[in-house]
């Protein structure tokens, strides 16, 4: 099974997406029918929906299309952290329909202006609340917010997580040593996975070859098993369509043996999310 595991959707009609207000490329509507295409010429078998604002009437329009659309397998949804009865409101999610899809909640941290944020106390019960039904947390964090976010993995074992986008790194020789350190230390957490995904928005004309020393750290750290490809469609259409995102991951794993490959490009993800074939 090969799974995308981590793409969006989003109706302007619906809902307002403010920060795509600046983003020309991104200021339309974008529909799962608009992706299936794409998915079927790279021969995906299910993928992984993933929030985008921080709005409640959200995640239950996300289940409700996995409960319709066969590749919609899994739904990464929001919910507020510091919402005391957050995991009463967890389980009402569930009971919605499609609601068997949510595997995991997500906030942007990187909107937050304090690095420490999933340092605050509420913030951290939060995510407890998260691990304790059996979700995954996704952090989607800025380069100054990692440090925080590392110490937020390690010192809650029992949740599990998923770094988004391989914590947005620097793309360039000033960012890479910084974030390798980091990737180690994270690596030696066993509640943690990464996500390949959303990088190549952050190169130039040679994606590949940028992001190459990158993805050698990934695999060095955390190892195929430990990785996942992702997408980030629509967001990648801003440098690159479905198809050149999917090739560069490909090049990026070119040297791993096809077991390795199929953990990058699905069982990971199915392991980490709970998709069953």
């Amino acid at each position: 099974m090969r799974i995308d595991a981590h793409h969006h959707v989003w109706d302007l009609a619906a809902r307002d997406q403010p920060w795509t207000r600046d983003l020309p490329a991104l200021r339309r509507t974008f529909t799962a029918t608009e992706l299936r295409p794409a998915l079927g010429r790279n021969a995906i078998d299910a993928t992984v929906l993933v929030q985008t604002i921080a709005v409640p009437e959200e995640t239950p329009e996300l289940l409700s299309l996995a409960a319709e659309d066969s590749h919609v397998r899994a739904v990464v949804g929001w919910t507020s952290l510091t919402d005391p009865g957050i995991a009463d409101r967890l389980a009402q999610l569930r009971e919605l329909p499609g609601g068997s899809a949510l595997v995991g909640i997500r906030h942007g941290i990187q909107d937050e202006t304090d690095p420490g944020w999933t340092a605050r106390p509420e913030v951290r019960r939060g995510i407890e609340a998260v691990g304790a039904a059996g979700l995954v947390y996704d952090l989607l964090v800025r380069p100054d917010q990692l440090p925080d976010a590392v110490r937020t993995v390690r010192e809650l074992p029992d949740v599990r997580f998923v770094l988004d986008h391989a914590g947005n790194p620097v793309i360039g020789a000033d960012g890479l040593t910084p974030w390798t350190s980091l990737m180690t230390e994270l690596a030696d957490c066993p509640n943690v996975a990464v996500k390949l995904s959303g990088l190549v928005t952050r190169t130039g004309a040679d994606p590949a070859r940028a992001l190459r020393p990158y993805a050698d750290v990934l695999l060095a750290t955390m190892g195929p098993d430990r990785l996942m490809y992702g997408s980030d469609w629509p967001v990648c259409l801003l440098t690159a369509d479905y198809d050149d995102v999917l090739a560069v991951v490909e090049t990026l794993t070119d040297q791993l043996s096809a077991d390795e490959r199929e953990a990058v490009f699905g069982t990971t993800a199915a392991r980490w999310y709970g998709i069953a074939p």
